[in-house]
């Protein structure tokens, strides 16, 4: 029977992603609302009557044009390893053809390449590499594999990642197992053998000097904001204003109570570093970080990590997600000091297929990616 895509109501949506136990936040009716100036649309993959997979397509128009970028971050969420994939990813490309889209660009979260913390670090003191990629991989998924050959041989393209996150969603991220290979759920002590030496000695430190971490409400996200900028002016990024993190919080909670957190980190009524926390089902995510310059010797930033990672696991997480690594591991690379900060945790490095982009019209997709370049 031949797979079909058509519009599905948030709470169809939300049923599947509960029924599977986890999908990005980014693939939540819930994102849509938290992008305004993207148009949103919950899809459904179905085989005959059953629903096999779901997405939230965003669409962004041409300037003048009535013509869209068809736009899945980190989706669709289906499972990767079933053998009609093509059949899927043809009936989305028909969906968004019908809907006026010139080109779809989707994220699969499948994992391509794990590399263990051992072997990151042997990476990052190897002077001979440069990129994590350049690192032989703990193991290569035989699914990455065969979604990244469906990918080529329909057609799509993969897009270029930039320097830094400037682009898209991150290809590499850093994750950390809260529960062991047969699922049972890891201790604090399990948790910490697991971290380097570094790591533990600043969490004992942060804990003898008195930082407290505690979880905020709304109205704490104009505290997190104010660092989080102070952040973004010492490590030169662009930071988003605070209406971006409000329309996040009342979205995704309005959604699922609980979903989004902020955490306070404070040393002697001092606050010192603050958190975004999203959690759907068996993933939480450590989603923004922001600490001040002053008083980082307490080692907030650690301490406020460590709070997150338990009550990940207590809420039910098996994976904690600490997003975005670049590949980049040279010595003189600007983010190398962030990857460093995530392998303390002990984990492991995973790279995703990154985003691929099906043109629909090749003229408009040539015009929107050149549109890009010039902004």
């Amino acid at each position: 029977m031949s797979i079909t895509v058509k519009t599905i109501s948030a709470d169809e949506h939300l049923a599947f992603v509960a029924a599977r136990g986890q999908a990005s936040f980014l693939q939540l009716p819930a994102w849509g609302k938290a992008k305004p100036e993207w148009r949103s649309e919950s899809v459904g993959f179905f085989d005959g009557d059953t629903l096999t997979g779901v997405g939230l397509v965003l669409y962004r128009q041409l300037p003048k044009l009535p013509r869209y970028l068809a736009y899945l971050p980190e989706g669709p969420v289906l499972d990767w390893d079933r053998p009609d994939v093509d059949a899927h990813l043809e009936a989305l490309v028909a969906h968004a053809r019908r809907n006026k889209a010139f080109a779809v660009r989707i994220g699969p979260t499948v994992v391509h390449h794990r590399w263990l913390a051992p072997t990151v670090k042997a990476a990052i003191a190897d002077p001979g590499i440069t990129a994590l990629s350049q690192a032989t991989p703990d193991e290569t998924t035989l699914v990455g594999t065969r979604v990244l050959r469906t990918l080529d041989h329909l057609g799509w393209q993969p897009q270029a990642e930039g320097h830094g996150f400037a682009a898209g969603q991150p290809k590499f991220n850093y994750q950390l197992r809260l529960t062991d290979a047969e699922g049972t759920v890891l201790t604090d002590e399990q948790l910490l053998k697991g971290m380097n030496q570094l790591w533990r000695r600043n969490i004992k430190k942060a804990d003898k000097l008195g930082v407290t971490v505690t979880r905020g409400e709304r109205a704490d996200l104009a505290r997190f904001h104010r660092i989080y900028l102070e952040t973004a002016e010492r490590d030169h990024f662009t930071g988003r204003g605070l209406p971006y993190f409000e329309a996040m919080w009342d979205a995704l909670n309005a959604e699922e109570p609980d979903r989004m957190r902020v955490y306070l980190a404070e040393h002697e009524g001092d606050l010192v570093a603050a958190t975004t926390f999203i959690r759907v089902g068996t993933h939480a995510w450590y989603s923004y970080g922001a600490s001040t310059t002053a008083k980082r010797e307490v080692r907030g930033s650690n301490a406020i990590q460590w709070r997150m990672m338990r009550d990940a696991r207590d809420a039910g997480a098996d994976i904690y997600d600490l997003r975005g690594i670049t590949e980049g591991l040279a010595a003189d690379d600007p983010e190398l000091g962030l990857i460093q900060f995530k392998v303390g945790t002990g984990g492991e490095a995973v790279a995703y297929l990154g985003e691929w982009d099906k043109p629909i019209s090749s003229f408009l997709h040539f015009a929107f990616q050149q549109y890009l370049k010039r902004r």
